[in-house]
């Protein structure tokens, strides 16, 4: 579901407009970026610091308790002889890894291929005439929290970090393998260079051995549907193909949704968010853009557009690889010349703009397009050699002509110059027509720099999108009066209509068929419209990080929730929504009840509330601690309650009169990290838990103690496997994991199957047990992959 942050250099936007736009509800989430990741960055700092401290206070008493556990075994050996005692507790990493109960984003332990060395490896025949700001910034260019802002005590996902991906498999030296002992029935992997002892089932002791392969598991991954749409700060990733498919993107994967026919396709060719989007001339072929990512071995993947066939779903072509910087966030093919070649802007410092012949993978030219941010980026349709580019308080016109750019810049002259100059497009002769922060409608004669033609106010504060029909008409689309205006040919005004509130502000308009347009919001919802006011939801999402994910035990729904502080209860079967609740909270975990009357849900303030399933009730509201709410999980008769919190504690509570009680029984202290996965026994007796520091540890759950005899929880049966650590699942974790790969684990129902959510996008499906491990290069336990979102919490059970 971290990025790395600028931290020096001097800030090249005007920030006090910036955000004074902002607060207007006006400009888009990319306009405020810099700013947002500096101060994010300041504050990181301090809370290193913070964590310092806080490592020396864990390892003060994680020294005082090994001390007394040692001498309590000591006393034993002298009394009773040779005994199996619980391990003594690992030494902490030399590495910080929490942070107020927050993971940090990890150091590379080597530096980052330096720009210009990235940039000598394209070939010469293209070589580049820009030569880029060489700053920080670019080593620690933010990769995948871009739409989602900065993560709010949480934990940061180092797979999505430029500065962390390079050499991050490689940061902690060679890593260890595993070990196996006979006599004491344990294996013990290292992550990070710190041991974890596994102590295994009673009867493998003897037939147990590292070296055996597990077979493939039975069944294979396929990606069934996609929920969500990326419209809270990308523009223009909404079209309708020829095939009747709407074609958007969200995380690392391109949607092919059939609204009428209730299908999806997916290309997931990318291994990173994608961030731009265009269609061309052929309404076959597509280009889109993405981030800098990072791949399944821990290595940074360059930023790179994939012009790929949306019929086969076959990828035809990659290209910038090793040019673009950070992300690529404008895109468009020409369309005079068959839409042979193609136009992109990076999100480097420079915004480079650069134009290629797509099919022979050739630049043809590039220049610095802007130190500002740049929101669109096209082709002139009759002029194949000029590009209009447009982002703050300017609009440039570039001619292309033997490999060199000259630049026009647009004349504002008698009229106001807007802060931003937010969208564009073409009318039928071949004049401009821009959108602003103003609310204007500008339109900029063909072959000039001046404005012909102006519509002032057209919209009450920003215009985040324009769409020219094929029968000429232009829509607008607007931000902060939500209204979609259609104009004649001469720029009347002829219908009007405001979309609902619930829905949220224009992002993107694109043509339907008939009269029914295509609109994308900020809140993330895809709808399908008329101008004369009938709004249908078709797709919709969260708009912030989303952590909590729950299936519901007997009915084929499952629950979500996020930051945005939305519940909401889907029906997997329909793939839309039955029920949306907003609470006072971000929330950050979820647990159904076995009866599925009622579902918990965790949120960051450590408050916790519970809700009825088919009323969306609160039924109650309880407080424990004040972090946040990691893990809620009911016992398998649905009797106790257990929440793990990112103060390190497990609070246990009884649950009675129909799941509507609830009464504390206490919390179990004992880990020095947060809680990061729980599981019951399928008795209820026992609770298996995890932490940040890569712990195991036992429970009494209804007393609130600490299991230390290991022969008492050797055999036990647990009810579900979602912990990342234990015998059972150990053999998910690739050579030279460093303990936040794998983000989520989960068993299917029938017991024979394990899937995993790891931090490059990867689902991956494992049989079930899987107690071998991944050494030497080879994996003992073979599983099979498929790409799919960049953010992964929770799995649900598979079949």
């Amino acid at each position: 579901m971290g990025s790395g942050r600028t931290m020096d250099g001097g800030s090249l936007y005007d920030t006090s407009s910036l955000l004074h736009f902002c607060t207007d509800d006006s400009a888009s989430a990319a306009g405020s970026m810099e700013v947002t990741d500096r101060i994010a960055s300041l504050e990181q700092r301090v809370q290193m610091q913070e964590d310092e401290i806080q490592l020396l206070k864990s390892a003060l008493a994680d020294v005082v308790r090994r001390l007394n556990v040692s001498e309590e075994q000591h006393a034993l050996l002298n009394r009773k002889g040779p005994t199996k005692a619980r391990p003594l507790v690992p030494a902490l990493p030399l590495r910080p890894t929490i942070n107020n109960g927050t993971v940090l984003p990890k150091k590379p332990s080597g530096s980052l291929p330096s720009p210009s060395g990235t940039r000598k490896d394209v070939s010469a025949a293209t070589k580049s005439t820009v030569k880029r700001s060489n700053s920080s910034e670019r080593m620690c260019s933010a990769a995948r929290r871009e739409s989602f802002g900065e993560s709010k005590g949480n934990r940061t996902r180092t797979g999505s970090t430029s500065s962390g991906s390079s050499g991050k498999k490689t940061s902690e030296g060679k890593s260890k393998d595993p070990l196996y002992n006979a006599e004491e029935g344990y294996v013990k992997m290292f992550l990070r260079g710190r041991p974890i002892t596994m102590y295994m089932p009673q009867e493998l002791r003897d037939t147990y051995s590292l070296e055996d392969k597990a077979e493939l598991p039975t069944k294979k991954l396929k990606l069934d549907w996609v929920y969500g749409y990326r419209g809270r700060d990308c523009r223009c990733n909404l079209y309708l193909l020829p095939t009747g498919e709407i074609v958007y993107f969200i995380a690392s994967v391109v949607v092919l949704y059939n609204v009428e026919e209730q299908l999806q396709r997916h290309y997931t060719g990318h291994n990173d968010d994608v961030k731009c989007l265009a269609v061309h001339p052929d309404r076959i072929t597509i280009a889109t853009g993405q981030v800098t990512g990072i791949t399944k071995d821990g290595n940074q993947a360059a930023p790179h557009v994939r012009i790929w066939d949306s019929v086969s779903l076959n990828t035809l072509h990659t290209i910038g690889t090793g040019f673009f910087d950070r992300s690529v966030s404008c895109i468009a093919f020409s369309k005079s010349n068959g839409g042979s070649t193609l136009c992109a802007v990076d999100d480097s410092n420079d915004h480079v703009l650069s134009v290629w012949d797509w099919q022979k993978v050739e630049r043809l030219g590039d220049i610095k397009c802007s130190n500002e941010p740049i929101f669109a980026a096209d082709f002139h349709p009759t002029e194949t050699n000029i590009i209009v580019t447009c982002g703050k308080s300017h609009i440039y016109f570039w001619t292309l002509e033997g490999g060199s750019f000259t630049k026009k810049q647009g004349l504002f002259e008698k009229h106001e110059k807007p802060k931003f100059v937010l969208c564009s497009t073409f009318a039928e002769n071949g004049d401009s027509i821009t959108g602003d922060s103003s609310g204007n409608i500008l339109i900029w004669g063909k072959g000039t720099n001046r404005i012909s033609y102006a519509i002032a106010g057209a919209h009450e504060g920003g215009i985040f999108a324009v769409c020219m029909l094929r029968n000429g008409t232009l829509v607008t689309g607007g931000g902060k009066d939500r209204k979609l205006i259609s104009w004649d040919r001469y720029y009347h005004k002829m219908q009007e209509t405001e979309v609902p509130e619930q829905f949220g502000p224009v992002r993107t308009v694109a043509e339907g068929r008939g009269d029914v347009l295509l609109v994308g919001t900020t809140r993330n919802f895809i709808l399908q419209c008329t101008l004369s006011g009938d709004f249908h939801p078709i797709t919709q999402g969260h708009t912030d990080e989303l952590w909590g994910l729950s299936t519901h035990p007997t009915e084929q729904q499952f629950l979500t929730c996020g930051h945005d502080k939305h519940v909401t209860l889907w029906d997997a079967v329909g793939h839309q929504p039955i029920w949306s609740k907003i609470i006072e909270d971000p929330a950050q975990s979820a647990g159904f009840h076995p009866s599925g009357c009622v579902v918990a849900i965790g949120t960051q303030t450590g408050r916790w509330l519970v809700l009825d399933t088919e009323t969306k009730d609160l039924v109650t509201v309880h407080t424990d601690g004040n972090e946040q709410l990691s893990v809620m999980r009911y016992s398998p008769e649905g009797n106790y309650l257990a929440i793990g919190s990112h103060d390190n504690y497990i609070y246990i509570y009884t649950v009675s009169e129909n799941s509507r009680k609830y009464s504390r029984i206490g919390k179990c202290s004992g880990h020095s990290s947060f809680i990061t996965h729980l599981d019951w026994s399928l008795d209820s007796q026992y609770l298996i838990s995890n932490s940040g520091d890569y712990e195991i540890l036992y429970w009494t759950p209804s007393a609130c103690k600490q299991v230390v005899s290991v022969e008492n929880v050797r055999d036990v049966q647990w009810a579900s496997y979602t912990c990342t650590l234990g015998f059972h699942v150990f053999g998910v974790w690739p050579e030279g994991s460093d303990g936040t790969d794998i983000n989520a684990v989960c068993r299917s129902n029938d017991k024979k199957l394990l899937s995993t959510g790891d931090d490059f996008g990867k689902v991956h499906l494992f049989a079930c047990p899987c107690s071998q491990a991944r050494v030497r290069g080879v994996s003992q336990s073979p599983c099979r992959d498929i790409n799919t979102h960049s953010t992964l919490e929770d799995l649900p059970h598979p079949g």
